[in-house]
Formats: structure tokens, sequence, C-alpha cells
């Protein structure tokens, strides 16, 4: 089936050095080398997708380009054996919609080493709700797990209304936290509400510039997904042993910050990437979001679309206009 055409979103740089992304016909003869050919049932849209659609040298080198770095389908062909056809999988991270032509396609092809097979109890339009963005969640939230319990305390949850963010606070509502929800979207009280949050309070109050080292402690563990000075705040009014996520660097890469939550509360700062998770682990992350982390209200996290909606929605995430997830159904 090499000649066989199908549909995909493709940005393309043009000559006065602008960036546009239109639905167009590819070839699967022309999809990378790789063991495992996917038509890909479900995609979704993240932050990354939309630097990657508009000309982020730092994500993608070359154009044109297919992004997406989520993708759920079902194999149509494997070289090596390792997946049957008809198998239903998940593909993210690694390469995927970086360099190489990603999600926002009616077919990948990939190595069989990137591949996850679907858990059972999860659907792949679930799996894509979730997607990076809720896998990455998940790794915060096995952090977490090694030192904190429900009855700790408080869990603070920065970047709330985003894709990573809401997925952590629903899966964190579920295991029992008290949770409360940073967001520059103070004003989505029934979004909040419907996630089970126990107060939701603004990045001005979230933040401290005052430059003491540290602060009045609260929180038993954190998720940040935002960094710079959220992220700092957060660890200066960790409580002692508290345990503190970063995921993110929307706010900024920089970390204002000196040593003394860490040697005089014990607070741990752990680093968590997505992006090249060894496969047992990521196994392990994806069979929690299917069985007992599956959030039950995850129809209210999402919205569908389709390719041709996609140009309008990257520029909605990088304006910050989205809350939640963005799912796109290929086909």
């Amino acid at each position: 089936m090499s000649d066989k055409s199908f549909k995909a979103l493709v940005a393309n740089e043009t000559e006065d050095n602008t960036y546009n992304q239109v639905v167009s016909d590819r070839n699967i003869e022309d999809l990378p080398a790789g063991d495992v050919l996917v038509r890909v049932h479900y995609s979704s849209l993240n932050y990354k997708d939309a630097l990657s659609a508009t000309g982020n040298k730092g994500v993608t080198r070359k154009y044109p380009h297919t992004p997406g770095i989520d993708a759920a389908g079902v194999v149509e062909e494997c070289a090596n054996g390792e997946f049957q056809p008809g198998d239903q999988v998940i593909v993210t991270s690694y390469d995927l919609g970086m360099n190489t032509s990603g999600g926002f396609a009616d077919y990948i092809r990939v190595p069989s080493e990137w591949v996850v097979p679907c858990p059972k109890g999860l659907s792949l339009k679930e799996a894509m709700t979730y997607g990076t963005a809720g896998y990455t969640a998940g790794l915060c939230i096995e952090a977490l797990l090694r030192s904190v319990k429900p009855e700790d305390g408080e869990i603070l949850v920065t970047g709330a209304s985003g894709g990573v963010g809401s997925v952590a606070v629903a899966i964190l509502v579920k295991l029992g936290f008290e949770v409360v929800a940073v967001s520059g979207k103070a004003n989505e009280k029934e979004f909040f509400e419907k996630l089970g949050v126990k107060e939701v309070i603004s990045r001005e109050d979230a933040s401290d510039s005052s430059g003491r080292p540290v602060l009045k402690s609260r929180w038993a563990g954190v998720v940040d997904t935002v960094g710079g000075e959220i992220l700092a705040t957060a660890v200066k009014t960790a409580n002692y042993n508290a345990a503190v996520t970063c995921c993110g660097m929307v706010a900024s890469p920089d970390l204002p910050l000196n040593v003394f939550p860490f040697i005089l509360r014990n607070v741990q700062l752990l680093g968590i990437d997505s992006q090249n998770t060894p496969m047992a682990l990521r196994k392990t992350i994806w069979n929690n979001l299917a069985d007992e982390w599956k959030v039950e209200q995850l129809d209210s996290l999402v919205r569908e679309i389709g390719l041709e909606q996609l140009p309008e929605y990257i520029q909605k995430i990088l304006k910050g206009q989205i809350k939640g997830r963005t799912v796109v159904k290929l086909g």
C-alpha cells in the first residue's frame, strides 16, 4: 500500500519567512522509515504542536512538516512482528511530530520502540484525551506518590486549566487529595468546580517577588507546569518533606531560587521528562491511566475537532485561549 494517499496537516514555510498550515494529500511512500505503520484514528493538540506548526526551529528544523506529537490508532503493518495488524496502539513523544512526520495525519510510520499497546479499558479517543499532557500528568503523580499521601495536606497544581494541569487535578482529586489550582483563568469557576478543586488562586497570588528565601509553608506537594517565579514560590511555600514536580517552562525556564528550601525543609524538586521515558515506566503510567487513575469525567476535559479546524486552534493555544484538552479526529 506504499502508493496510498492520505490527508495530513502540513506546515509550510513561505517566501516571506512566515508559516501556514494546510490540509494536503500525502503518500505513504513519503513517510519516514520505521517498523510500524499505524492508521491514526485520533491525535491531540499540544503547545509543542503549535510551536512546530508555526516555525519554531527549536522544535522542528525542516519544513514542509506534519506536526502532532500524539497519535492513537490501529496497526496496519509491522515489519518485525512485534505488533499484529489490527492492534490498537498509542504513540507519544520521542521524535514524533517534531522532526518525524506526526499524528496530524491519517497515517504515521515509526520505530516499534516508540509504540505502546493501548491498555484495555481505554478507548483510542480516551487515550488522546490524555495524550502527552495526560501522560506527563501521570508521571508527575507517580513521582509525588513516592513520598506524599492525601493525609499529608494540600497539593498545588499550577497552570491548572491547561492540558497537563487539568488532568493532574482530576487524577489527584480521584485519589483523595485536596487540590488548590493556580490559573490565569480564575473566572472559569464552573470548570474547576467540575474537576473538584478545593480552591482556585490567581497567578499573582501564587507568585512572590519579595526575594525572601523561604515563605510560610502550605503545600505537601506541587505539580508545576509553568516554571519561573511561580515554581520558585511553590518551592518556597512547600512543607517540610514536600515533593515538587517540574514539567514545564511556559512562564520561564529560569528559576529565581536559592538552596534554603532544600536544606531547611528537605523539599524535593523532581524533574519530569515525558519524551524519553523508559518503556517499562511508560507502560505502567498508561495502565494506571486506564485503570485506577482513570478520570471519570474525561469528557468534561475535552473538545473534538477535525484537521480543518487545527489552524484556528493552533492560534488559540498559542494565545492561551484553550482550557482542558483538544482531541483531533482523523479519517
